[in-house]
């Protein structure tokens, strides 16, 4: 029977699930974000943002919820093939990629929070978020768009760096490292 939480070999379910969800999620914002900036009608614009929007902060809901998972479930080691260097840059890079996809949402958020067109948000037309308690105004406004902007561009780098990592593991070193976010842990191991 395959576990639901980590092994000393492997993930558990819901790591998996969390791990693939947030990147899928990931990946689709920052493509969404991409076309909702350059299409031409408004209010295919308007209904592109807002649905950036809820994904955006189900992305910050499911990043939370992984820490937390992840605090309570250890990580299985790296492999003994692994070498001395990797093994104390995968712990920088996992935090952060946790940073990005808490940095990212937090931004925008704070860029709907300054706008000065106080257009609501409704996380998959649901309930109004509010606000974070930030100060109107078009500087600021600018300030947290290219902030999000740039946390964007770096963190799907980061993103690219990290599946990268993951084919090298797997199709060049031929160990463990893709293998166990794939296919979880079974509760005998």
């Amino acid at each position: 029977m395959q576990s639901l939480t980590n092994t000393p070999t492997r993930y558990g379910w819901a790591m998996i699930v969390l791990h693939w969800l947030i990147g899928i999620v990931f990946i689709g914002q920052f493509v969404l974000g991409v076309v909702m900036v350059r299409t031409t009608s408004q209010r295919t614009s308007f209904e592109l943002i807002q649905l950036h929007k809820s994904f955006g902060f189900l992305l910050l809901g499911l990043i939370i919820l992984r820490i937390a998972w992840r605090l309570g479930n250890a990580a299985p080691p790296l492999p003994a093939s692994v070498g001395t260097l990797e093994r104390r840059a995968a712990p920088l890079a996992h935090f952060a990629l946790y940073a990005f996809q808490i940095a990212l949402p937090l931004s925008g958020w704070a860029l709907v929070s300054v706008s000065t067109l106080e257009i609501p948000t409704m996380p998959f037309d649901l309930f109004v978020m509010p606000n974070l308690p930030l100060t109107e105004s078009d500087a600021a406004e600018s300030f947290w768009t290219s902030a999000h902007w740039y946390l964007a561009y770096a963190g799907i780098a980061l993103v690219a760096l990290h599946i990268a990592a993951a084919l090298r593991h797997h199709f060049l070193l031929r160990d463990s490292v893709l293998r166990r976010m794939i296919t979880p842990s079974s509760g005998g191991e």
